[in-house]
């Protein structure tokens, strides 16, 4: 069997902020929570709960786009863990509601990203999750990781890849 655009999206954005969401665990038994939400890795960057929320719209933007519907709205007025959580739930509820048959029609859909600036690009689907999507979401993925590895909790390569369980003993 192939790897569809489906495989390729929803199931990877399902189980990244799956284990994103289980760092917020980690964070609050390790750190005061205003701490790392007002963590950073440089001044000019976003905090953490901003890393948490771009991630969200990364992957809920991209399955809607794909499958040609409208992604569910959210503020960016998250101001603690719970409410993080919450917006990751959401989020993965939202990308598991979209029909798979949609999504598999979205690999030829022509996409157009448009910045404020008046500037933006022109994909396919394929190359919209290739090369835009899933490359824009691992990076808020990461540095919301690399935050809280540089605040200094007890995340590793494990609790990024936690989704895989524990590897196996036996090989």
């Amino acid at each position: 069997m192939a790897l569809t655009i489906y495989d390729a999206s929803v199931p990877v954005f399902t189980n990244a902020l799956t284990d994103m969401r289980a760092w917020l665990d980690k964070a609050a038994a390790a750190k005061p929570e205003a701490e790392l939400l007002a963590a950073k890795l440089a001044e000019d960057m976003r905090a953490f709960p901003a890393q948490i929320q771009m991630a969200s719209d990364a992957a809920k933007g991209a399955v809607a786009r794909l499958a040609g519907v409208s992604p569910l709205a959210m503020a960016d007025t998250e101001t603690s863990f719970a409410e993080l959580r919450d917006r990751i739930d959401r989020t993965i509820a939202f990308i598991a509601s979209v029909d798979r048959a949609a999504v598999l029609a979205g690999d030829d859909r022509p996409i157009e990203l448009k910045f404020p600036n008046g500037m933006g690009y022109r994909f396919t689907g394929t190359t919209f999750l290739t090369g835009f999507a899933l490359p824009n979401f691992f990076f808020h993925v990461t540095t919301a990781y690399a935050i809280l590895r540089a605040a200094g909790v007890p995340v590793g390569k494990g609790d990024f890849l936690a989704h895989l369980g524990a590897p196996l003993t036996d090989l």
